[in-house]
């Protein structure tokens, strides 16, 4: 696996050990999250501190697994983001539309504030008295 798997409690970080993200590694990392889905802890950070090249394909394979977590309620956040790696993203327009952060500790915080947004969207349909 050319990917590394760190799962804490409410998220997974998963940090490619490549410095280029090929199409092939990003079909794996698709792969190793979409699993995470189905799991109690189906959050993830991707963790892209150490690469520096993202193909196009990958870049455009990441935004399509991001909004899939999305879709199914759960948080998908790139964090670590080396300015050569982001070209990659920028330069097919994706950056705009994705969830990125600096740090790793920011996209923690990220996946936390959703965890709470969608508890409380959970409990939209809840009728509360009128004082």
């Amino acid at each position: 696996m050319q990917v590394k798997i760190d799962t804490k409690e409410k998220f997974t970080v998963v940090t490619p050990i490549q410095p280029e993200l090929t199409a092939n590694i990003a079909a794996e990392i698709r792969e190793t999250a979409s699993k995470q889905l189905y799991q109690p802890v189906k959050n993830i950070i991707l963790n892209l501190s150490g690469v520096a090249f993202v193909e196009d394909a990958a870049a455009s394979l990441l935004s399509e697994l991001q909004q899939y977590f999305y879709e199914n309620n759960a948080s998908f956040v790139i964090c670590c983001m080396q300015p050569s790696a982001e070209a990659g993203f920028s330069g097919l327009a994706l950056l705009e539309m994705m969830n990125t952060t600096p740090t790793e500790s920011e996209a923690w915080d990220i996946v936390q504030m959703e965890e709470i947004e969608r508890e409380l969207l959970d409990g939209e349909d809840m009728e509360f008295a009128a004082g």
